[in-house]
């Protein structure tokens, strides 16, 4: 078991780190994150986990236990593991100025929408992005910019500056 566990961490750092798949169009890249390979370990074991953790707790974020949350849903809906998070900070400092008890660090539904917990926002976002911009062909910050936040053609940028922010493979942002 221990043998596997190990060759499943080393799996996941080839595929996370060395070989990195890119979506790209129009002088944006938006990381692909490496699917369910986690499956066989606990995520707490991934290194993009303590990574994401370090960087919401240097910002006091109340997102920061939920990290694992993150790089599950990610990996599940095959989005990049830093875009859910990058979008919480541009839309409410990474889940601190957020209405009363709505767990909406997302900006979601013009800040309106109440989530019942973080978990259930981290997977509803996650999982919307993928279904209803990824699967739509809305896989680079600026598309997704026209569809998120259609009246700040800056928002994808501030979006790629955090996602630089929280890991150093680069995202470039342009219209």
């Amino acid at each position: 078991m221990k043998k596997v566990k190990i060759l499943s961490i080393i799996l996941g750092l080839l595929f996370t780190f060395i070989i990195p798949t890119t979506v790209g169009a129009e002088g944006i890249f938006v990381s692909e994150s490496s699917a369910s390979f986690l499956t066989n370990y606990s995520n707490s074991s991934d290194l993009r986990v303590s990574t994401l953790k370090a960087f919401l707790e240097k910002h006091k974020s109340p997102l920061a236990p939920y990290s694992d949350d993150f790089i599950y849903y990610a990996d599940l809906y095959d989005i990049d593991w830093r875009l859910v998070p990058a979008i919480s900070g541009v839309e409410s400092t990474f889940g601190k100025k957020i209405p009363a008890n709505s767990y909406n660090a997302y900006g979601w539904a013009g800040g309106k929408y109440r989530f019942n917990s973080w978990e259930h926002s981290i997977e509803v976002v996650t999982k919307a992005l993928r279904e209803k911009y990824y699967d739509r062909g809305a896989n680079t910050l600026s598309k997704i910019n026209r569809i998120y936040c259609p009246p700040n053609p800056k928002w994808g940028g501030k979006v790629a500056y955090f996602m630089n922010k929280i890991d150093s493979n680069p995202i470039e942002f342009s219209i």
